[in-house]
This record gives C-alpha cells, sequence and structure tokens, in this order.
C-alpha cells in the first residue's frame, strides 16, 4: 500500500531490452521480496518410572519459512530428565537438553542485500533482462537484492547441549541441602558465500567468509533449604552461594577470487583476504539469603538479601549488595470478613527491593588496546579508556497491590502500583575529542519508572457453555532525573534520533519540528522553536526553510504510554474457542528509511505513494514537498516527517479446538486426542505508514536506540493446523 504503481518507458534504441520492457514495466518489488512460508512441527513426549525413578522424555522438530524469500529456519530439540530417590534423604537427578538449529538467511537487517531493500527498487524497472539473466545497476539504479537470492547463499547452525545435576540430602528435620552444577555449551558455524555476479563478489571473483564460535557457559549453585511449622506459625528460608563461568571464543576468515560459483569452503579461494579470532571471558560469584514467615497464612513477611560480583565491573567497585522486603495481609481470612458471600479473597501487599544490572560488555572497565597493522608490520594502538570504578546499575523499587476475588473467584484479579528508581546508569558518554577517544562507559545519572497493572479475570459463563475473560492494562511513564551534570547524551549523529535527555523518558526521540510546506514555493518548513534560558518557545509558532536554523526539540517516545490485551475462552462439550486482542497506545516510530523513499529530492529510492500529493504549483496544501530532481527539500532524517504513530491493535492469537470424548478416545486405545487451528496476527488496526508497528531494526538493539524501522521485516500472519495425540 505505500509504493506508487507504474510509469510508462519509451523504447531506447541503444538497449534492445528496452523491447522486452513494452510500453511500460510495473515490477512490483514487494511481492518478489515476500513469500508464503510454511511451517511444519511435531512433537513427541514420554514419561514413566516408580516411587524410586522417574523419567521424562521429548523431542520435537519445527521448520519454517521465513515471510522473506530465501530465509527460514530449521529446528530440532530433545530433553531427557531422570529423577532419582537414591536413598531415605538422597535425591538426585540431572537433565539433558540437546538441540540444533539451522538457519537460512541472506543477510543482516541493515544489508542492502536483504529481500527488503527490494521494495526500494523502482517499479519502472524490470527485473531481468530477454535472456532471463537479472538486471544490476545502473538499470535498477542500484543493487538488485534477487542476485544474492539467486547467487549467494549464507547457512548458519548453532549446536546448544545443556547438562544440569542435582544432589538433595535431607540433613534434619525440615533443613535440606541442595547442590545443583550446570554445563552449557553453545557451538556456531556460519559460512557464507557470495558470487561473481553479487555485489560482494563483483571484481574480486566472488567473495566467502567462515564464522565460528563457541560459548561455554559453567553454573553452579549451593544452598540450605529450611521448611518446618510451629503450630500457627510456619518459617521457611535458603542460605546460599551460587556462580557463573562464560567463556566465549570466535574464529573468522574470509576470502576471494573462487574458480566456481558452485565451490562453496574458503579452502576454493584463491586469495584469503582476513582473519581474526577473540576470546573473551566473565563471571558471577553470588551469596543470597531468603527467609519467610507466615502466621495462620494471613500475615506474611519475607525478608531477602545478595551479594553479587561481576568480572565486568572495575576493582573498584566489583560488589554488589542487593537487599529486598516484603508484606502480605489476607484480610479475607479474618473473623470480621470469614462467610462474606460477596468477598471470595483479599490481600494487601507490598515490597521494597534493590536490584542490579550487569548488562554491559565484558571489558568496559579495563583499558583496551587494538591490533593494527601496515605494509606487513603490526601494532597496538590504544582503543578504551579505562574506568577502575565502574560499578553496578542499581534499581530500587517500591511496589503496592492488592489482589481480590468476588462472588467465589467467578471475578479475580490483581492492581498493582510501582516506583522504581535507577541510578548509577551504564552509559556510553561522550568524551573530548582532545582525549583521542569518542565515549567511555560510566556509570552517570539516573531515571526513574512510575507504574499501574491491572489484571481481571472473570468467569462469565458456566456449566455445558463456559465463558471466561483476561483482561490485563498497565501504565508506565519514564523519566530521566540526571545525567551526571548533562543535559543530554545524543550519540544519533545525522540519522538517527534517540537521545537520553534530563527530563525526559529514555531514548526519546530529538529533533527538528516539521512545519510542513509553503505554500507559494513548495519549501520543506520547519519550526525554528527557539528557547530561553528556562526552555520555553520565544516565537511559537515562526518557521523556517532552513533545517539548520531549527532548533531540537522532543518529538516523541518509542516506548508506549499504554499496552493492554483481552483474552476470550468458551467452551462447550469438547469444543473450545480461544481469540486474544492485545495492543499499544502511545509511541512513535521512526522510518528511518523513509527518508530516502519519501526523499522528495535526488535519491534513486522507490518514492512513497504519499509523493503524488506533493507540492505542485503555488497555492497548493500540502505536507510533501516539491520534488527537486538536483538538491534535496525537507529529506534530512532528524525530523518529525519521518516519525509515525506506533499504536496498534492486534488480533493476535486465535485457536480453535476439538477435545475427543475420553469414552471414544480410549475405543482406539489413546488417552487424548485433540484437533485444532490456531492463527496469529489475523488482523491489526493501525495508523503507522510502515509494514508493522511492532517491530525495531535489529542493527541498533540497546538501551537507547529503540522504535526504529529501517526496511525491518513486518511480524507473519500464521495458520496452522494441529493435532495431539496422548498414548
Amino acid at each position: 500500500k505505500r509504493y506508487s504503481g507504474w510509469a510508462k518507458i519509451l523504447e531506447d534504441p541503444n538497449d534492445p531490452n528496452s523491447k522486452y520492457m513494452g510500453s511500460k514495466v510495473d515490477t512490483d518489488w514487494q511481492n518478489l521480496a515476500f513469500q508464503r512460508g510454511r511451517i511444519y512441527s511435531a512433537d513427541l513426549s514420554a514419561q514413566g518410572g516408580n516411587d524410586k525413578l522417574k523419567f521424562f522424555a521429548s523431542g520435537s522438530y519445527n521448520s519454517q519459512g521465513g515471510i522473506l524469500v530465501s530465509n527460514g529456519i530449521e529446528k530440532f530439540s530433545s530433553r531427557l530428565n531422570v529423577d532419582n530417590k537414591a536413598g531415605r534423604n538422597v535425591d538426585l537427578g540431572f537433565s539433558l537438553a540437546l538441540n540444533r538449529t539451522a538457519i537460512d538467511q541472506v543477510s543482516a537487517d541493515n544489508a542492502f542485500s536483504t529481500p527488503m531493500q527490494l521494495v526500494a527498487l523502482s517499479p519502472i524497472t524490470p527485473p531481468r533482462d530477454l535472456n532471463g539473466e537479472l538486471y544490476n545497476t545502473p538499470v535498477t539504479t542500484y543493487y538488485n537484492g534477487l542476485l544474492d537470492v539467486e547467487y549467494a547463499s549464507r547457512d548458519i547452525t548453532e549446536y546448544r547441549s545443556l547438562v544440569n545435576t542435582y544432589l538433595v540430602i535431607g540433613l534434619f528435620n525440615g533443613m535440606k541441602w541442595r547442590n545443583e552444577l550446570g554445563f552449557d555449551l553453545y557451538n556456531l558455524k556460519e559460512n557464507a558465500r557470495y558470487g561473481e555476479k553479487t555485489e560482494s563478489g563483483t571484481g574480486v571473483g566472488g567473495y566467502g567468509f567462515a564464522n565460528y564460535g563457541q560459548n561455554q557457559n559453567i553454573s553452579g549453585k549451593s544452598y540450605l533449604d529450611y521448611l518446618n511449622s510451629f503450630g500457627d506459625f510456619s518459617v521457611s528460608g535458603v542460605l546460599g552461594t551460587e556462580f557463573q563461568y562464560t567463556t566465549i571464543e570466535t574464529l573468522y576468515a574470509e576470502g576471494q577470487q573462487f574458480p566456481l560459483d558452485a565451490l562453496k569452503t574458503l579452502a576454493s579461494a584463491g586469495l584469503i583476504t582476513g582473519a581474526s579470532s577473540t576470546l573473551t571471558q566473565y563471571s558471577f560469584l553470588s551469596y543470597f539469603s531468603r527467609v519467610n514467615f507466615d502466621y495462620k497464612t494471613k500475615y506474611l513477611v519475607t525478608l531477602a538479601g545478595r551479594v553479587d560480583a561481576s568480572s565486568r565491573f572495575g576493582k573498584n567497585n566489583r560488589y554488589g549488595f542487593f537487599p529486598a522486603a516484603s508484606l502480605g495481609w489476607v484480610i479475607s481470612k479474618e473473623s470480621f470478613l470469614a462467610g462474606n458471600p460477596l468477598l471470595s479473597f483479599l490481600k494487601l501487599r507490598a515490597s521494597y527491593g534493590l536490584t542490579g544490572n550487569a548488562g554491559i560488555s565484558n571489558f568496559g572497565h579495563l583499558g583496551l588496546y587494538s591490533v593494527g597493522n601496515y605494509n606487513s608490520l603490526s601494532g597496538l594502538l590504544p582503543s578504551q579508556i579505562p574506568n577502575p570504578d565502574l560499578g553496578w546499575e542499581t534499581t530500587r523499587q517500591v511496589d503496592a497491590g492488592i489482589d481480590f476475588g468476588f462472588f467465589r473467584n467467578r471475578i479475580s484479579g490483581e492492581i498493582d502500583v510501582y516506583h522504581k528508581k535507577t541510578n548509577d546508569l551504564l552509559l556510553e558518554v561522550p568524551v573530548p575529542a582532545t582525549s583521542g577517544y569518542q565515549t567511555q562507559m560510566q556509570n552517570i545519572g539516573s531515571v526513574e519508572n512510575n507504574g499501574f497493572e491491572f489484571v481481571l479475570n472473570t468467569n462469565n459463563l458456566t456449566g455445558n457453555l463456559t465463558w471466561n475473560t483476561n483482561i490485563n492494562f498497565s501504565i508506565n511513564k519514564n523519566k530521566v532525573l540526571n545525567l551526571g551534570g548533562q543535559d543530554i547524551i545524543d550519540n544519533g549523529s545525522a540519522r538517527y534520533m534517540n537521545v537520553v535527555k534530563v527530563g525526559q523518558p529514555i531514548g526519546i526521540f530529538y529533533g527538528a519540528e516539521y512545519a510542513g510546506v509553503d505554500k507559494d514555493n513548495g519549501d520543506a518548513l520547519w519550526y525554528i522553536n527557539e528557547q530561553d534560558a528556562d526552555g520555553n518557545i520565544i516565537n511559537p509558532g515562526e518557521t523556517t526553510n532552513v533545517f539548520e536554523d531549527a532548533n531540537f526539540v522532543v518529538l516523541g517516545n518509542p516506548t508506549p504510554d499504554y499496552t493492554g490485551a483481552i483474552t476470550n475462552t468458551l467452551s462447550y462439550k469438547g469444543v473450545e474457542l480461544s481469540f486474544t486482542f492485545q495492543g499499544v497506545a502511545g509511541n512513535k516510530i521512526h522510518l528511518i528509511g523513509d527518508q530516502w523513499m519519501g526523499a522528495n529530492g535526488v535519491w534513486y529510492d522507490n518514492q512513497l505513494k504519499s509523493q503524488l500529493r506533493s507540492w505542485k504549483q503555488p497555492g497548493d496544501i500540502t505536507d510533501v514537498p516539491e520534488a527537486r530532481l538536483a538538491w534535496d527539500n525537507g529529506d534530512q532524517s532528524r525530523n518529525s516527517r519521518y516519525l509515525s504513530p506506533g499504536s496498534y491493535l492486534k488480533l493476535r492469537n486465535v485457536v480453535l479446538s476439538y477435545e475427543f470424548p475420553s469414552n471414544l478416545v480410549n475405543k482406539v486405545k489413546l488417552n487424548r486426542l485433540r484437533i485444532y487451528f490456531q492463527a496469529q496476527n489475523l488482523l491489526t488496526f493501525t495508523k503507522y505508514e510502515g509494514w508493522d508497528p511492532e517491530v525495531s531494526t535489529d542493527f541498533l538493539v540497546n538501551n537507547i536506540y529503540s522504535g526504529c524501522d529501517f526496511y525491518s521485516a513486518p511480524q507473519p500472519r500464521s495458520i496452522v493446523f494441529g493435532i495431539n495425540i496422548g498414548l
């Protein structure tokens, strides 16, 4: 719906292929980019045992063709759980999981060879010539991604093995000693091959690379677990320690000059152009305790605390202490509410806790050097400033809530409010250029979140026909409180608008405010938005046609203000229908690709159909500037013209199933037989101008850049038919 249609093309006497084009060409590049993906899945499980030994085994197979051409995934997974009662006070067991995933993917999200980039090609050019060969530039104005689909391959295979063991020893009445040890091994094998006709292989005799990676994670936990009762009073608690040690290794090599496109391995490359390897490690060590007090299951108290240490932080702040406490009062068990026909359950609760975040790179606190080479000589150069004071990002959270039930719990739910304040944010902070560096990882500033959450469950009908409804709704308000003396952290350059700014939500969009079009000459206009010392606009409504004269202001929030969902489930004599609507509201999304697809200038991209309403003559009232060949007119990325509402409502999931009666199933020696139909993402209601408001480009994923769409694939609509069989 976003792209204009076709245009007539005159035959070129110097180009015999122009006759093939005919009098008009109307290439639907979007149709060439997408495909109908098929999904196949099968699951098998078995369980059994006796009083001393029990087991559970399962296996599954899933295959899914992507909605983009030359994209798909295939996954095998298996699991085995064994539990053994080795003695009166000894229990031991293990779980084993083996997984293999094969991914067929042409390129990453931001590569110009991804199938999504095909939509940017002009519809007035054909994909192939008279001989059936794929066109490339200059006919297609720039790279034809179908060349990668036809002459390239990029296969990713992942293997993952997880082993977890446990040993539980009963020490005395109510006290157990539990020990756990786990090993997680992940292996990645990636091979890519780009033929001589592809962009990567042109002029170099073809191109290929191989990438291998291995993650080894060892974790362990040992703790005492106590549970006992003394009349109406019960107490439980844990005291223990745990650790995690992870090693990550990678090996990469690339080459050129392949004698044949059919040869896929690097051993066939005539020239190895590069190779690299990495080794990184990190570890965590923790000590924890928790005590629960319960009186008549009516008055509840929990006290907890843990000490965590991470190798990712500097020697001065490696350890963090994180306490927590909670209170609960089940009011419905009080004598003054006993037997109340209206109120079935009522509980008040409150909690306070401190948590830590260590989600950063492994060596952010160290001074690092990078390796460089010139004229066959290698050397080292400083690449990162050390920060021995780098430490935990901490969040203090206060919660208060109510759990309720009415009419024998036919109506039940939860209401929660919370306040969270995060201090010592882990952010890449710009440093003076005279330092020779661009940024440094620092603990700087604070941010707060205030929110409300509501859950409601209702049993609307009972009997042969049942109808249950679940509703959940949440509000979250986020605000940056300080940045250590700075007002803003802006690393977006000329293209990206997400910033961290005091007084605003984290990742807010910040740029020039688009004011529309000058009706007299078709110039794009922006509000000047000059501000005084207090941040007030001096001359509201004053505009300019010079982008550089427009002061940047807050334009929108990529994070929704409201999220919610409602699920209805109806059941009648084995037939069950369930459907879920889910949505968000209050956010915006930056359509980064529209800088080129709605350019009004010299760019070669296929243009949005909104360009059909561009300014054409004096007096035209429109929001799209005049299209000008030689120079741009309003296509700067950092302006509100390329922001779109991100609110949506989706029919997220629909399941229709039939459970065959047990007396009928037993006649064919089965325990269970169920058939079902499931559909996801059937309907979307939104004003978003892109493909899907529930998407964000994968090459900008971090704690600041969100709500960015750069040729990002939409969520697929899927329809599944299945059968469940119990033996």
